[in-house]
């Protein structure tokens, strides 16, 4: 658990291309590792920022020059995740039938985050999409 009052923020702005994906996501791995209990948000975080950062780039209205924007936060012991972009459509969860190739990204984040939602960004254009992870509980000690 962090002791600080303020969390130390990790801020980037990719391309808006599917490519950008993994990139964001090495961010959040080198972000995590500088943080003393960072492996234990990694698995979790790394798929749902996926999600965000994929969804963010397929279903954004936003002309294809504007810039995705990454932001990590540890808050208390939760990861908060937040993916901007400048498109005006909002996220919804949905139920993919078997044969559907898309649409269980949001899903995944529903189950997997402890919360998530959508908020406008200040300035007014635009909107990010966040969620909390919740630390995974450290392994027990096993003694002979």
């Amino acid at each position: 658990m962090l002791t600080s009052h303020r969390p130390r923020t990790f801020v980037a702005r990719l391309d808006s291309r599917t490519e950008s994906t993994p990139l964001a996501r090495h961010f959040l791995r080198a972000y995590l590792a500088g943080l003393p209990s960072g492996d234990r948000y990694a698995d979790v975080a790394e798929l749902l920022l996926g999600e965000l950062f994929a969804n963010a780039v397929q279903h954004s209205d936003a002309p294809d020059d504007r810039l995705i924007e990454v932001r990590f936060a540890v808050i208390g012991d939760r990861l908060r995740i937040e993916v901007h972009d400048a498109g005006t459509g909002r996220p919804s969860v949905r139920s993919a039938v078997p044969d559907d190739e898309h649409g269980r990204g949001l899903f995944l984040v529903n189950e997997l985050a402890e919360r998530w939602g959508c908020c406008p960004r200040s300035g007014g254009i635009g909107k990010f999409v966040w969620a909390l992870v919740a630390p995974t509980p450290t392994p027990a000690l096993v003694t002979a």
